[in-house]
């Protein structure tokens, strides 16, 4: 992995070793935009990440970059049905071009566990759907599988079931040597992982490759929402990890922070910094986090990491900085 100096010297300067993560980077939306019309138009309804962006965050040290997607688009009109290449096509370049260069690509099916809007009931469909699109990346080794956005107000064993389906498509489809993120009920939120019944449903998932990674999602603001630029103070961050991180250290299990952000503000610069710190000094368990979010279509988006003109790539990444790198 390359590092820029300025990487290395922030990195130096803040007694940080980031080389403990495994991945670090930006979620990358756009894909996933338009979320009520289908299957919408390029350019109109949504938009992929450009390489041009990618290159410019992969320069900072970051390595890993979520790409958001919609399962109708996808496979149109039946879940159990055919792709559509042509956005498929707009996926892969995308991908292709991540993974080219040695970063991990995070195949992300923004959805969260809905298709058309109605909860995925049919878990033989969602095993097919995930069937087609793993074999299509079975050999791309720096492809992640992520099995669904942010599930919730699902019954715990529904979400359980589809996870273990999409495991067992992945790997029946061929895809035996990439790294499964499966994320949990309730939003997948950190602060309530074992409160919302994750922390017992989701304990038996089981892969023969043993490459599962728990990914959840935690904000700082009053709701864990990510929706306002307050956040509740320096210490949120940490406070709302320390359930979700002895209950991967006593499991045996490890995780990834898939989403976080925090606003352009004295107290939310000090609670990122904080919480990823944190992160850091348990990296036996958190192997990594995600900043939401990059995309061209962010405009004046607080959380906006799009350089050049991002609110966050302009003023929290300096902050970041020394916890970027693999």
């Amino acid at each position: 992995m390359h590092f820029t100096k300025s990487f290395v010297a922030a990195a130096a300067a803040a007694g940080v070793n980031a080389q403990q993560f495994t991945w670090t980077g930006t979620n990358q939306a756009g894909g996933e935009f338009g979320e009520t019309v289908f299957p919408g138009q390029l350019g109109k309804h949504y938009i992929w990440p450009t390489p041009e962006s990618v290159d410019t965050l992969a320069a900072t040290g970051m390595n890993t970059f979520r790409v958001g997607t919609r399962m109708e688009r996808l496979v149109p009109d039946d879940i159990s049905g055919p792709i559509n290449e042509t956005y498929f096509d707009g996926l892969k370049s995308i991908v292709d071009h991540i993974t080219g260069e040695g970063h991990y690509a995070v195949i992300d099916p923004h959805n969260y566990g809905r298709y058309y809007g109605n909860i995925i009931n049919d878990v033989d469909g969602f095993s097919a759907w995930w069937t087609k699109i793993a074999s299509r990346f079975a050999s791309n080794e720096r492809v992640i599988f992520d099995t669904n956005n942010e599930y919730h107000d699902m019954d715990n064993s529904l979400v359980h079931d589809l996870n273990q389906a999409a495991i067992d498509a992945i790997r029946a489809a061929g895809a035996t040597s990439q790294w499964i993120w499966v994320e949990g009920n309730a939003w997948s939120g950190a602060w309530s992982w074992v409160s919302s019944g994750n922390g017992q449903s989701m304990l038996d998932l089981s892969d023969p490759q043993d490459k599962i990674v728990y990914e959840m999602h935690q904000y700082l603001d009053s709701d864990s929402s990510g929706t306002h630029t307050e956040c509740v103070s320096a210490t949120i961050g940490v406070e709302r990890l320390q359930e979700a991180t002895e209950w991967l250290r006593q499991n045996g299990k490890i995780g990834i922070l898939g989403e976080t952000a925090g606003a352009n503000n004295d107290v939310c610069k000090q609670a990122v910094v904080n919480e990823l710190d944190f992160l850091l000094d348990n990296s036996d368990v958190w192997k990594g986090w995600l900043w939401w979010a990059a995309g061209p279509w962010w405009g004046d988006y607080m959380f906006s990491m799009e350089p050049p003109t991002g609110v966050a790539y302009q003023n929290m990444l300096s902050e970041i900085q020394p916890f970027i790198g693999a």
